[in-house]
C-alpha cells in the first residue's frame, strides 16, 4: 500500500551556531536536510508546524519537504530530533533525503489487536515482547504499523514470531524472524500448604526421616 508523504514548507536560515537560541525564542526551530548527493544545508521551520508534521509522520512516513521560491521537493525522513533534557521543548531536527525509488530501513512499531482463546482458556494475558521490528521498504510503501491479531494465539503454549507477521508484498524484514512478538503468558500458584518442613494436608511439621542406624539405637 503505497503512503502519502507528509507535506512540510522549510525556509532558508542564515542564522548559524549559537545564535541560533535567539531563533527559537521566536518559535523558529533550526534544521538540516542532508543526504546523499546532498551537500548539507541549514533551514529553519516555525516551531508548531514542525510538530504537526513530525507528529504525523511519526518516523516512518516520509515528509516532502520543500522551500519557498525553490521549485520542486525533497523527499525525507527526520532522522534525528533533539530535545531540551529539562523544557522538553524542540531544539533541533536534521532532515535525511531519499529517493523514491530506493529502499530504506525504517522502525515500525507493533500493535497487537484481537482477543486470544489460548489466554482465556488458561486463565492468563498476552505479553508483547517485541514493540517494533526493523523493515526494509520503497519509503512510500514502509507501513507507519504493524497490527498483530492474537486471536491466533489458541495454544496457551503458542507464541508468535516476527517471521510470522503480515508485512506487505514489497516490505522486507530485517529484524530476525525468529524474535518473539508476543506470547502468553500464565501465573503459577505454588499450592498453599506446601512449604519446606511442613507436611502437605495437614500443616503440622513433617517428621524426620530416620535411618537404618537411628532404628537400631
Amino acid at each position: 500500500m503505497t503512503t502519502q508523504a507528509i507535506k512540510l514548507a522549510l525556509d532558508p536560515r542564515d542564522i548559524l551556531g549559537k545564535k541560533v537560541k535567539q531563533l527559537r525564542k521566536t518559535g523558529t526551530i533550526p534544521v538540516h536536510l542532508y543526504g546523499p548527493g546532498l551537500e548539507s544545508r541549514p533551514l529553519q521551520c516555525d516551531q508548531s508546524l514542525l510538530i504537526r508534521a513530525l507528529s504525523q509522520a511519526g518516523g516512518t512516513t516520509p515528509i516532502s519537504i520543500t522551500v519557498p521560491g525553490e521549485s520542486g521537493e525533497q523527499l525525507t525522513f527526520a532522522r534525528e530530533i533533539q530535545w531540551d533534557p529539562v523544557r522538553g521543548n524542540i531544539l533541533h531536527v536534521d532532515f535525511l533525503a531519499v529517493q523514491a525509488n530506493q529502499p530504506v530501513s525504517a522502525q515500525v512499531p507493533i500493535s497487537l489487536v484481537g482477543d486470544s482463546p489460548g489466554a482465556r482458556e488458561a486463565g492468563g494475558t498476552v505479553v508483547q515482547q517485541l514493540r517494533e521490528v526493523t523493515v526494509e521498504a520503497l519509503p512510500l510503501e514502509i507501513p507507519s504499523t504493524i497490527e498483530v491479531d492474537v486471536s491466533r494465539l489458541t495454544d496457551p503454549n503458542g507464541t508468535i514470531r516476527a517471521g510470522e507477521l503480515e508485512l506487505g508484498a514489497n516490505v522486507t524484514l530485517v529484524t530476525d524472524s525468529e524474535e518473539v512478538v508476543a506470547r502468553i503468558e500464565v501465573l503459577r500458584v505454588v499450592e498453599e500448604g506446601v512449604e519446606e518442613g511442613v507436611s502437605p494436608g495437614t500443616g503440622e511439621p513433617a517428621a524426620p526421616e530416620t535411618s537404618e542406624e537411628d532404628s537400631s539405637e
